[in-house]
């Protein structure tokens, strides 16, 4: 089984955002960029499935040279080799056009992305992705087996919970829960010195046409004031609650 998994290059969240050419740029000065934390939970995944089942791995990302640290970080971790189809990241039907291409390339198996990015949260990629292939699709997944060609897995619903049964070729979009937050790996020395020596291949872009264009970006409003009610003062405070707030 041949696994691929997709890598954004998202800012931490912990970055100060800001904008610049009148709100239409994201500027990335002083910000910190990281793998997208749902991708991550999906290249754990990965990683069990090569410990236990001696798959391969691979990585891809669309993106510039800029985001090759994040690749590295990748193989750090544990994946064989990496792909970076060297263009800018516009549209989400533009990178699932260009991911489509790969995975057709590549034949493989298995497509694990997360089921969005911390940046946009567009919740787009991986359904594009596995309708241009003719794949199966499973988003929201929460757990994932493979024996064969056969796929057992687990995805979140209102409510719940729900388990399917897939099979081959398949992909994946997951979730926290496809691991947890304490299975995820830190590069070790080792991994990063290895990291060094795999191979990064780029790739030019077929030119996927963008579906969508950016106009503007805003930030949130600030957050009002905060007014404190003695907690003695419950008719107040339940005036507050249905006159100001509307909540009640």
């Amino acid at each position: 089984m041949k696994i691929l998994v997709c890598i954004s290059h998202v800012p931490d969240t912990t970055s100060k955002i800001n904008f610049t050419e009148n709100d239409t740029k994201f500027d990335t000065n002083g910000v910190q960029f990281v793998i997208n934390p749902y991708d991550e939970f999906c290249l754990t995944r990965a990683m069990w499935f090569k410990e236990k089942q001696g798959t391969s791995v691979t990585v891809v990302n669309v993106g510039g040279a800029e985001t090759e640290p994040t690749l590295r970080k990748a193989l750090a971790i544990g994946a064989d080799d990496a792909i970076r189809v060297n263009t800018l990241a516009t549209d989400g039907f533009q990178v699932a056009k260009e991911l489509a291409e790969v995975v057709k390339k590549g034949g493989y198996d298995l497509v694990l992305a997360g089921k969005e990015s911390a940046d946009y949260n567009g919740q787009i990629v991986p359904g594009m992705l596995a309708t241009l292939l003719d794949f199966n699709f499973i988003n929201g997944c929460v757990g994932v087996e493979v024996d064969g060609t056969n796929v057992n897995a687990e995805r979140e619903i209102d409510g719940g919970a729900e388990t399917l049964s897939s099979s081959l070729p398949l992909v994946v979009a997951g979730q926290k829960g496809i691991v947890e937050e304490k299975d995820l790996r830190i590069p070790n020395m080792r991994g990063i010195m290895m990291a060094r020596k795999k191979p990064l291949q780029v790739v030019e872009a077929v030119g996927g046409n963008a579906a969508t264009s950016i106009q503007s970006f805003e930030k949130p409003a600030p957050k009002g004031a905060v007014k404190l009610v003695d907690a003695d003062n419950v008719d107040e405070l339940i005036s507050l609650l249905h006159n100001e707030a509307k909540v009640i």
